[in-house]
């Protein structure tokens, strides 16, 4: 699972990266920075849109599945994708109400875009959700493919065909891509699952346990949430203080890092079910070997990757256009937080598949406001460099506080350096 979740982010980030390219091409900086920090809102809201139920799939699927519980898995497999859609059209009226309302304090050529892709906002939370289906099953392509493969090779597809259409090439024109991409591949991944899971699930009567999904899913809310504005928030908030040409700028350095940063999502993806599998089979020393396992395959691959990206990011710059160069000392400043977020592997999934999800949400909850503060007052003093000094640092922070967290709830060690030098780990109860 590990394996084909790494093969599909690697393509993935390498298909993404590409599309980012013919995007900056084809609108050019200004409307590519514009596109930026609006697809930038969807992805934070349609995380939080999807209310929990995308991570808190890998806790309860494989609960219901090992206790034999077929009714409450029916019930999950349904209530959690329409309520993800409902809380996303909810979302979406709520947003497009609020761009029209803060109309005047908002940068006029951001205005139309933002209403455009929030209607895109119900189909990517319940995509979401679907992910955290397919993931719990162990079908990675399934999981992965839809939004790491197809999604961005849909919006590089239509946008080229729109603008050889005739539509102009402009932000409001990728919107437009961005959301018909968004509704195509949820249906797909819709499709598909209603093909694979009655093979899995015989038919019969279905149970609603609202309450105690809620309580657990909303925990994993607060974690996926804050990553999420933790990932992204500098973009937004470079946004407020700089041009839509520095945002763009800034946007691709980000952008190219994520060829690294992938290593670490593809490990915490294909990890946190086997959490939630080891917890509820009171397997600790299973749990242990397993997270440190789980770590070595994400710090060193992120470690080498991150070195042969350094060489290579200024040609990888150059590709979005002129002047886009100058993001390499950012891709220097933000490599900083990814390796400390590697060094410490996927902890924040370990904590929150073993019932301490409150922790972890309370860890990025800090984070985020750390990281929100610092970025106030560095972006105005250093500009770019001053948002990605901020990002890192509020990085290294969590990452220390996730690793103490792990060891002092769990008695498992997370961080890297320990674990290079031990031949196993243990996970004793306190």
């Amino acid at each position: 699972m590990a394996v084909s979740t790494f093969a599909v982010r690697v393509g993935g980030a390498a298909l993404a990266y590409l599309s980012q390219i013919v995007l900056a091409r084809l609108l050019g900086a200004h409307d590519y920075g514009i596109y930026s920090v609006a697809w930038t809102v969807v992805i934070i809201l349609g995380v939080m849109a999807c209310g929990g139920f995308s991570t808190s799939a890998s806790r309860f699927i494989p609960q219901y599945r090992q206790a034999g519980d077929l009714a409450a898995l029916r019930g999950f497999l349904k209530a959690s994708r329409l309520i993800a859609f409902l809380i996303g059209i909810g979302a979406a009226v709520i947003g497009i109400e609020l761009v029209h309302l803060l109309r005047p304090a908002i940068d006029p050529s951001y205005n139309q875009p933002l209403i455009i892709v929030f209607l895109a906002l119900p189909f990517f939370a319940f995509g979401l959700v679907q992910d955290g289906i397919a993931r719990s099953y162990d079908w990675p392509s399934l999981a992965m493919l839809p939004t790491y493969i197809w999604r961005p090779l849909a919006i590089l597809l239509l946008l080229v065909a729109a603008v050889f259409a005739g539509r102009p090439a402009s932000a409001e024109t990728a919107a437009f891509v961005a959301v018909a991409a968004t509704l195509l591949v949820a249906g797909y991944q819709y499709f598909h699952l209603r093909k694979r899971l009655p093979q899995q699930i015989p038919p019969g009567p279905s149970r609603v346990e609202l309450k105690s999904w809620v309580v657990v899913s909303l925990p994993m809310l607060m974690v996926e949430g804050f990553l999420q504005l933790i990932t992204s928030a500098d973009v937004i908030m470079v946004s407020f203080f700089q041009s839509p040409d520095e945002v763009a700028v800034y946007f691709a350095a980000s952008r190219t890092l994520a060829l690294v940063h992938f290593v670490y999502f593809a490990v915490r993806a294909a990890s946190a079910h086997r959490f939630s599998a080891y917890t509820h089979n009171q397997d600790l020393k299973g749990l242990a070997t397993y997270t440190r396992q789980a770590t070595l395959w994400t710090f060193w691959p992120s470690l080498l990757a991150g070195a042969g990206l350094l060489i290579v990011a200024p040609l990888l710059l150059r590709l979005f256009g002129n002047g886009f160069e100058s993001g390499y000392p950012l891709i220097a400043l933000l490599m900083i937080g990814v390796l400390a977020r590697a060094s410490v592997g996927p902890a924040d999934a370990l904590l929150s598949m073993t019932g301490h999800q409150r922790t972890c949400a309370g860890i990025y909850a800090v984070t985020f406001v750390f990281n929100v503060l610092l970025n106030l007052i560095f972006i105005p003093l250093f500009g770019l460099a001053g948002a990605a000094i901020a990002t890192s640092c509020a990085i290294f922070l969590e990452a220390s506080a996730l690793a103490i967290a792990a060891k002092r709830k769990l008695n498992v060690t997370t961080f890297v350096v320990p674990l290079m030098y031990s031949s196993g780990g243990r996970a004793d109860e306190d």
